[in-house]
């Protein structure tokens, strides 16, 4: 997705059990290639994380 993506709407390289399909692939962008995720981002499940980016992108934007 060369110009970015919106929070909460998935990736285009995302699988459908939500692994990235350019994991390890050379082409995978750097943005995700540098992303150290810890706990605090992921949260106990899909939900918490989902809410974590989107905070993130509302500050960020």
């Amino acid at each position: 997705m060369p110009h970015g993506k919106p929070a909460g709407i998935p990736c285009v390289q995302l699988t459908d059990d939500y692994r990235c399909a350019l994991f390890g692939d050379p082409r995978r962008p750097a943005v995700c290639r540098n992303l150290r995720p810890e706990p605090t981002m992921c949260g106990s499940h899909r939900d918490e994380a989902l809410a974590y980016l989107t905070d993130l992108e509302q500050r960020t934007a």
